[in-house]
């Protein structure tokens, strides 16, 4: 038992690694991107691009309906896997072209200046499809991490996304604040492709329409309080740039935003272990305790010492985009920065309510979150930047809190229930694979240094062996599968 708990600690760790290490590959091609953006194009066109990229970003997300967090947490059987994940993209991908186009019908009530996206019928067609290919992008990279391999969300989000993001600017810089949405664009659309070859090769996947067995039906209710937590969670998000927007103007935006981006590298790794940590957790509920200090632990070891990082070197880094951001965006950067320790609490404590099934607080400690943050934001707008800044901290605060007072701290996780019912001639219930339905100890091409042996021995020592689906059983499996 004490050799699991090491193993499981192990692994939380590991995939905390791979998924920090996206994060910081993303976050620092990222960087590189809006640093050339910058350069190329002036301070009310990155205002401008920026909202809408908020804007985009956030329906990724809404699209979401609560889809990854079911993937993750309750992964249909072998069986049904693919199913489950077919039809996870599908519902996703569905729900961001509706509220994409929803969000452009809207525009003369929340965002006027963002209309001329909409009185061109490609550029509104443009605006949409990229909405659909970031939220397919988001699901893929669920689908890594409910397997337990996040490494492939580093080539496929750090690498290769992050590369296209970097060429595009240059051929697009005609196109003003449109170059700047569809570089981002172009990059969604090279991670998506890409993901899916990694799943088709590394996971087996293909397209399987059939519902029988997944559990999104079952789990309906999860997925929802999931959907509503997380939307309310990112409506700040997109609420603060369009106060920028309209109360201060454009260049105040991109001001606003290209210290957000920094700063949020800080909170993306602190999000990066919440998911690791929720996934873990979720693949042996018996040592959830164990896995939420872990996960505590690494927050505070690599949150906090970045943020300093962050706030004491808050002007050089706004330099590389220019004297002006340096100018008039330290002081939201620092503040933003000290905020870190806030969000670390508000990402820990809103992952152990999901971990715990506590739909009710992830709903109610995020409207404390919208709530405050926001209603901040419109009382102190007009006062500057820095001060959006401390309704931002001030909310992941009263968020935080509140969800901390309703952990269950003595009480373990409830198991999942059977996602389908047993037919005729099956067992009477079947062992969801709550990692993925091929774990990383298949045999499969040693392309990356991760799949070899030496990389994690004593985890592939310890683990079952993973069969692809379709593989031949071997003969001396028959007597185990017969029960």
């Amino acid at each position: 038992m004490a050799a699991r708990h090491a193993r499981s600690a192990e692994k939380v760790t590991q995939n905390s690694i791979f998924l920090m290490g996206t994060t910081g590959l993303t976050a620092l091609l990222s960087f590189a991107f809006w640093a050339l953006v910058a350069r190329l194009f002036s301070a009310s066109r990155v205002g401008l691009a920026t909202s809408l990229i908020s804007a985009i970003s956030l329906i990724s997300y809404m699209s979401l309906c609560g889809m990854n967090s079911t993937l993750i947490r309750f992964a249909a059987p072998q069986r049904a896997r693919n199913s489950q994940i077919t039809l996870a993209c599908a519902v996703v991908g569905s729900a961001a072209f509706v509220i994409a186009s929803g969000y452009l019908l809207g525009l003369p009530l929340y965002a006027e200046k963002l209309m001329f996206i909409r009185a061109n019928p490609w550029l509104g067609g443009m605006f949409v499809g990229v909405c659909v290919t970031a939220a397919l992008n988001v699901i893929t990279d669920t689908v890594f991490i409910s397997a337990r391999i996040p490494q492939y969300n580093l080539l496929a989000d750090g690498i290769i996304q992050g590369v296209a993001k970097l060429v595009l600017p240059l051929s697009l810089v005609s196109l003003g604040a449109v170059g700047i949405v569809g570089a981002m664009g172009g990059g969604y659309v090279v991670a998506v492709v890409a993901s899916f070859v990694l799943m088709w090769w590394r996971l087996g996947f293909r397209v399987d329409l059939k519902t029988r067995g997944t559990g999104l039906r079952k789990y309906a209710r999860f997925s929802l309080a999931s959907y509503v937590s997380a939307l309310l969670n990112l409506l700040p998000s997109l609420v603060l740039p369009l106060i920028v927007l309209q109360k201060l103007g454009p260049t105040d935006a991109g001001y606003y935003y290209i210290a957000f981006q920094i700063a949020g590298m800080l909170t993306a790794v602190c999000a990066a272990v919440g998911e690791a940590m929720f996934s873990e957790a979720s693949h042996d509920l018996s040592r959830t305790g164990e896995v939420l200090k872990r996960s505590a632990k690494i927050m505070v070891i690599t949150g906090i010492p970045a943020a300093a990082i962050v706030a004491g070197g808050s002007g050089p880094l706004l330099a590389l985009f220019g004297a002006q951001y340096a100018a008039n965006a330290r002081m939201l950067l620092i503040v933003l920065a000290v905020g870190v320790i806030a969000v670390v609490l508000n990402t820990w404590a809103s992952n152990a309510l999901r971990v715990h099934r506590k739909l009710r607080a992830m709903v109610m400690s995020n409207v404390v979150f919208l709530v405050v943050t926001v209603a901040m934001a419109l009382l102190l707008a007009a006062r500057g930047l820095v001060w959006l800044g401390w309704a931002w901290d001030a909310g992941n605060l009263a968020s935080g809190l509140a969800a901390a007072v309703c952990i269950p701290w003595h009480q373990h996780a409830p198991a999942p229930a059977p996602a389908v019912e047993a037919e005729e001639g099956e067992p009477e219930w079947e062992e969801p694979i709550a990692g993925g339905f091929l774990d990383d100890t298949g045999t499969i091409p040693m392309v990356f240094p991760w799949n070899r042996p030496e990389w994690s021995a004593a985890s592939m020592r310890s683990r079952p062996r993973t069969e692809l689906p379709d593989m031949p059983k071997r003969a001396d499996d028959e007597e185990a599968l017969k029960w």
